[in-house]
């Protein structure tokens, strides 16, 4: 039903309009009595040889929401009804910011993928944190950035005021450094601003009296140089592990006329590059970190093989947008199936 009408649909209109009508629908579908209760008893798999432990954490299933959808944290509590083991919300800024100007979010139906370049459009830490005061169990992660209008020398403080503010109310947080939309940001992924970044962040983490997981999020772009220098990294500062990957610069093999749009892509053309990055950290570092893997998960046969790669929990977000929430309980049965 998803993919022969809702979906139909929802193409036929604006991207982020969608977007913002499918917030308000679930929400209000989810506040009728027994509607949540339906959902649940769809989607829903609930079975002990789902749960993993990874860095310190126990996930009821290793399929989780990637940051970028609800970024306000807005739904996070009805989203978990379809059966996430997770949800990261943000990217979070310190302040308020509008993002880039619209339009800003394009489908590329023919290759099964998204560009964006939303630019960190969020309201600000404060706002999260009122709504992420209203967890109902949902295990959290936070995505954190800075604002446009900080300039790179001057990040460690965005990302420390981020950090310490969601502390509390998150289960780990994620840094991230690999969004193509804001101006610069990924020059912070060169070695020596990172260690300082995630350094301080790790600093700050340690002298808590329940340290909790501080990851990294890298663009897939990355040479196997530059991705050696974040095994080096990782490894040097200590924080929990790794989240790969974020969106592409990349347009190889694309046929949308959406190409041309500037911003990350993300879907299905970002399958094979994601799985090419979980396996290269996974083997070079002769598994010394755990991975979060993300990037062109659309059936379970993908989620299935960054797993086999060497990620220990997967994300999702376009293969949710494009599959539906079917997708979630497709990936948690097929891993059942193989054991």
């Amino acid at each position: 039903m998803y993919k022969s009408l809702i979906r139909t649909i929802f193409f036929k209109c604006d991207p982020e309009e969608v977007h913002h009508f499918t917030f308000s629908m679930i929400k209000t579908m989810q506040k009728i009595p027994g509607v949540k209760s339906v959902i649940k008893s769809i989607y829903q798999v609930n079975d002990k040889r789902l749960e993993r432990e990874v860095f310190g954490l126990k996930f009821k299933n290793p399929v989780g929401l990637a940051a970028g959808l609800d970024k306000d944290a807005k739904i996070y509590n009805e989203l978990d009804a379809f059966s996430y083991g997770f949800i990261e919300i943000g990217t979070t800024t310190p302040k308020p910011q509008d993002g880039n100007p619209k339009k800003r979010l394009f489908r590329l139906k023919e290759d099964s993928g998204i560009i964006n370049r939303m630019g960190f459009n969020n309201g600000g830490i404060d706002l999260a944190i009122e709504r992420l005061k209203k967890n109902k169990g949902v295990l959290i992660g936070g995505n954190i950035g800075k604002n446009k209008v900080t300039p790179n020398e001057n990040a460690v403080d965005d990302y420390a005021i981020c950090f310490e503010a969601l502390y509390p109310y998150v289960d780990y947080s994620v840094v991230n450094v690999s969004s193509p939309n804001t101006p610069n940001l990924r020059a912070l992924q060169d070695k020596e601003p990172l260690t300082q970044l995630l350094s301080t962040l790790q600093a700050k983490n340690l002298q808590k009296e329940k340290p909790k997981p501080i990851l990294l999020k890298i663009a897939p772009d990355l040479t196997d140089e530059q991705l050696l220098d974040i095994i080096d990294i990782i490894n040097t500062t200590r924080i929990a592990g790794v989240i790969a990957t974020n969106t592409t610069i990349s347009r190889e093999g694309l046929i949308s006329d959406n190409k041309v749009e500037v911003g990350g892509l993300s879907g299905k053309p970002l399958t094979k590059r994601s799985t090419e990055v979980i396996r290269f950290l996974s083997e070079k570092s002769n598994k010394s970190f755990p991975i979060i893997g993300v990037g062109g998960i659309h059936s379970a046969a993908d989620a299935l093989e960054k797993l086999d790669a060497g990620a220990a929990l997967v994300q999702i977000y376009t293969g949710f947008i494009y599959e539906g929430p079917a997708l979630i309980k497709e990936i948690n049965q097929a891993i059942l199936n193989r054991k």
